[in-house]
């Protein structure tokens, strides 16, 4: 598998369910703007509910740091609204859900499971040029964590507002940044 970091997000046009109401969709929503694309497998399952409700729970989080997020599975987005309507934990999701039916945004990230027809588990982070700076993608039975998430979109967001930093491991907001040097070099 050939790296997506810093490469564009490939065009694309869907439909999202978002705020009781079927929207289109396209990667030029996410120009200017920092946006997480959330792959998941599919509606209806058991692992994907408690990923999505983490993420509603903290979106306010997210939206602070002037992020959107986009779930994305290749049901459709009339199964999106369906889940929505009946379960509790998806009826908390204020932010966009994408269906991808033909499967066509999950091929242009690279985690379509073909023999299934269903995304892994696959996270995104787009800078605001629509540049992949983070990807992270999961076995089916492993969920993810909102908080950690939030912690590298902040790492993310620091190194490109500081050129010449880096954030170390478990870098949280307010801490020491490094910057790389040959000063540095086997001094850590």
């Amino acid at each position: 598998m050939n790296s997506l970091i810093n490469t564009a997000v490939k065009p694309f046009k869907a439909t999202a369910f978002h705020n009781g109401k079927f929207v289109p969709v396209s990667e030029e929503n996410m120009l200017g703007n920092w946006s997480v694309v959330f792959f998941y497998p599919a509606d209806f399952t058991f692992v994907c509910p408690t990923e999505l409700g983490d993420l509603a729970d903290n979106y306010a989080a997210f939206q602070k740091l002037g992020v959107e997020i986009y779930a994305v599975s290749t049901d459709t987005h009339f199964t999106h609204k369906a889940w929505h309507d009946t379960s509790e934990t998806i009826g908390k999701i204020k932010y966009p859900m994408i269906g991808d039916p033909t499967g066509a945004i999950t091929r242009n990230f690279g985690v379509m499971i073909e023999e299934a027809g269903l995304a892994e588990r696959g996270t995104f982070v787009i800078d605001p040029q629509g540049k992949v700076q983070i990807v992270e993608i999961n076995a089916g039975g492993i969920g993810r964590d909102a908080n950690e998430l939030l912690r590298k979109v902040k790492a993310a967001q620091y190194v490109a507002a500081h050129p010449g930093e880096v954030c170390p491991a478990k870098w949280q907001e307010g801490e020491a940044t490094l910057a790389p040097s040959l000063d540095l070099v086997g001094k850590i």
